[in-house]
């Protein structure tokens, strides 16, 4: 196509300079090397960053037996290549609940509810799963620098401006964030706004201990709670429970005896004096109203797993975060183990950590991101740490929709919510980004811009215009002016019009190749707006494209007129031929004879239209409904002032060939050859030749994007 005072097409777009965002990687400083603090180092040195873990004990190993790994956090976990059934985690396939007599209120297979989640729910052994995540933190090999674990790292204080963490030792140690994932007696916590508050007494504790499943299996009297694989089992008293599951392969029994507080309490407060013996009479005390069956089960308690704790609950926090410092998982909101959700929850939170300081993240970006991943994680913590509260009441209390909180708590994936939470920040702060359907997937890239809204300039593109301008019949044309406010500026009954075509190389935006078109223009058309002002132009009734994608981006974007159709060029020495079809159907023909090249600077550069300030086209999208038929949605005139576009690529005309002849020919052929074209391409095939005033061939470099267009009122 060409301008009015330039050789380029101005509705396309060319070569851009990709956008850069070059940055070292974050130096994360993560304090506390449990469940959440590794899953954490390993999501962060797979964006790229180096990662130092700082564990205050000697061997930065967790303590406890056995815990849930449901589908939310088990899908998390297989996003970094880690498949729980590897570890010796076993299906959950089923639950049984009884009454402390022993009689059952509830039985069921999980076999078909499992099937709705994405992923596996397994119980695990929760040292296996730690020692692996230390394993894939550390390990030389993988994604991303290894991490690097500090053990015996007591921190004493920390800076969340500067993020620096001092340590008892005195040694200082400098990141560009904190991470603080140091459990429910966290350090880091009371360096958040509100963080100050300190963790409370739920009224219970809980016993925990393993049982080998055979020890189970060889008593008589308990072997029946033994015999189905992924069996979870829960004994309701009044105001106690035991909780029992399986996990190494189902080699091993978990058990969790959540109980009144006092009733244990010297236990948790004599440390030590703990010994396995005497604190297996407390747990037989404490259940001592239960089912004998039962507190034979409970009887044989691993002396080396058994040992009681508090269940401490907190107040929710303010805040999770401080300029530089983050808190997760257990951190910021610790949970009551009775939705199983504890770990899972600060597995979701690393992953959200990643999404928000993903690689190329600078360190000035770090204090913003932080706030993000507050944002993305805040409620959904807190509502599933109330749930937790909530499942753990004591019978009677309130009746509860399990199934709610298992729906909420399973059918979600943080990665793919934190992702495309992010992705929804990113596109606010750039409001001038192109959306063009179909917007479920965000901004478009396009001639004017990159994906991430970065302005493309196409100064390496080619073009090669092929134009021919003709005299014809000034009413003919009027015809195809869509609005009694074009009008043509001379009276008389003839006119002046151009086909033209363009084909452009080297275009960024399309992978460097490019595409053609071809159009008419109607020269020396003037529109009047309705305060009595006329703009003066040349009017784009019909723009033919061999590509899709320019295709909707000029339609939607521009409101340009464009359709598609097959343009073939044969150019030789001193000829050049275009021919246009669709689907095999060829319907026009344009040629150029006798080609000589003229030196460039003795052409103004285009054919006709010399006194127009720009090009008119006119936009129009349909309203939706059978009812809404012939409305419009939008409709009205489109202005590229010539001046403005200049200014964007500046064109330059390497080489001008003029032609001694020249012909058009159109042929509307039928509906049956031409059934999206006909009506068209027949219009076409009115306009007569009176005279050919002019053809060429220009060739140059830079095309404009036509980031210039304007709404006319």
């Amino acid at each position: 196509m060409t301008l009015g005072n330039g050789h380029t097409n101005g509705y396309t777009n060319g070569h851009a300079t990709p956008s850069s965002n070059e940055s070292r990687p974050l130096r994360v400083i993560v304090i506390g090397a449990g469940i959440g603090g590794l899953t954490s180092a390993i999501y962060l040195r797979q964006q790229g960053h180096q990662v130092t873990l700082l564990e205050q004990s000697r061997f930065a190993n967790e303590i406890g037996a056995a815990m849930h790994l449901a589908p939310n956090c088990n899908g998390l976990l297989r996003r970094i290549g880690l498949r729980a059934e590897d570890i010796g985690a076993n299906a959950m396939e089923h639950i049984t609940e009884y009454d402390e007599k022993n009689s059952v209120t509830r039985s069921a297979s999980l076999a078909e509810s499992n099937k709705q989640w994405q992923h596996p729910w397994h119980l695990v052994h929760r040292v296996h799963l730690h020692e692996e995540l230390k394993r894939r933190a550390v390990d030389p090999v993988g994604e991303g620098p290894p991490a690097i674990l500090k053990m015996a790292s007591r921190v004493k204080s920390i800076d969340p401006a500067s993020a620096v963490a001092v340590l008892e030792s005195g040694e200082c140690v400098q990141g560009d964030l904190i991470v603080g994932a140091d459990g429910v007696h966290s350090i880091t916590r009371k360096y958040v706004p509100g963080g100050d508050i300190t963790t409370k007494s739920s009224g219970k504790s809980a016993f925990r201990f393993l049982v080998a499943r055979e020890k189970v299996l060889a008593n008589p009297a308990t072997a029946h709670f033994a015999q189905k694989n992924g069996e979870l089992i829960i004994w309701y008293g009044q105001d106690r429970r035991v909780i029992m599951y399986p996990c190494s392969k189902n080699q091993q029994l978990n058990f969790v005896c959540v109980h009144p507080h006092e009733e244990s309490a010297a236990s948790t407060q004599d440390k030590e004096n703990w010994h396995a013996g005497a604190n297996r009479q407390t747990l037989l005390d404490v259940y001592k109203n239960f089912d004998d069956s039962l507190l034979q089960l409970i009887g044989m308690a691993d002396s080396e797993t058994l040992n009681v704790w508090e269940l401490l609950d907190m107040d929710v926090l303010p805040t999770w975060i401080n300029n530089r410092l983050a808190l997760l998982g257990d951190a910021c909101h610790p949970f009551l183990p009775h939705q199983g959700q504890g770990a899972g929850v600060a597995i979701e939170d690393a992953a959200a950590l990643a999404v928000v300081l993903r690689r190329g993240t600078t360190v000035e970006d770090v204090p913003e991101r932080l706030k993000l991943y507050e944002t993305f994680r805040y409620e959904r913590a807190n509502r599933i740490q109330e749930y937790s509260r909530v499942a753990g009441r004591d019978l009677g209390e309130e009746k509860l929709d399990m199934l709610e909180f298992t729906n909420y708590n399973f059918g979600h994936d943080e990665w793919d919510h934190s992702v495309q939470a992010f992705r929804k920040w990113d596109w606010a702060r750039k409001p001038n980004l192109y959306w063009r359907m179909p917007v479920s997937f965000g901004p478009f890239p396009g001639p004017r811009q990159t994906f991430d809204g970065v302005a493309r300039v196409a100064t390496h593109s080619t073009f090669t215009t092929a134009s021919v301008k003709f005299k014809t019949s000034r009413t003919l044309l009027q015809n195809l002016f869509p609005s009694v406010q074009f009008r043509f500026k001379n009276p008389g009954t003839v006119a002046y019009a151009s086909f033209s075509q363009t084909t452009l190389n080297k275009m960024q935006w399309l992978g460097g190749g490019g595409y053609r078109h071809i159009g008419l223009y109607i020269h020396g058309v003037e529109f009047l707006k309705k305060n009595g002002e006329t703009l003066n132009g040349t009017f784009l009734p019909i723009l033919f494209e061999s590509l899709t994608d320019p295709i909707v981006s000029g339609r939607e974007e521009l409101g340009m007129p464009k359709l598609y159709c097959t343009i073939d060029v044969y150019k030789r020495d001193q000829s050049y031929r275009i021919q246009t079809g669709w689907q095999g159907a060829q319907f026009g023909t344009i040629a150029l004879e006798g080609l000589t090249e003229i030196d460039p600077s003795a052409d103004k550069g285009t054919i006709g239209g010399e006194d127009d300030d720009g090009v008119f086209a006119y936009k129009y999208m349909p309203r939706v409904g059978r009812s809404e038929r012939g409305n419009a949605d939008v409709e009205h005139a489109t202005f590229v002032p010539h001046a403005e576009e200049s200014k964007v690529v500046p064109s330059r005309v390497e080489h001008v060939f003029k032609a001694t002849s020249a012909s058009i020919n159109f042929d509307g052929l039928d509906w049956d050859a031409l059934p999206t074209l006909h009506h068209v391409v027949s219009r076409l095939a009115e306009i007569p030749v009176y005279e050919v005033v002019g053809a060429k061939v220009v060739q140059g470099v830079g095309v404009p994007d036509v980031s210039s267009a304007v709404k006319i009122e």
